[in-house]
């Protein structure tokens, strides 16, 4: 199972990480991947500076936003599903 983290500390949070969630909540329904994704929030990161933090698995993410979070989700998540 892949381990996607988002941020919803106060920074991210201002920064719309609740949406980024939700879209990440529509794809993983979208393409039935509620068994191989867990979507979990965190609270600070530690990473303020760089946009909505994330985590997949292990890696950190950042730089993410309403507006790429689709791209994110594919480029990051989706390949460590396909690994598995």
């Amino acid at each position: 199972m892949v381990t996607v983290t988002v941020c919803v500390g106060s920074s991210c949070h201002m920064k719309g990480s609740y949406q980024v969630i939700k879209t990440f909540q529509e794809i993983i329904k979208e393409r039935g991947l509620e068994d191989k994704v867990a979507l979990k929030a965190s609270f600070c990161m530690g990473r303020c500076l760089d946009g909505i933090s994330m985590q997949v698995d292990d890696e950190p993410i950042s730089h993410v936003g309403f507006a790429n979070a689709s791209d994110i989700f594919y480029q990051y998540v989706l390949p460590k599903v396909e690994e598995e």
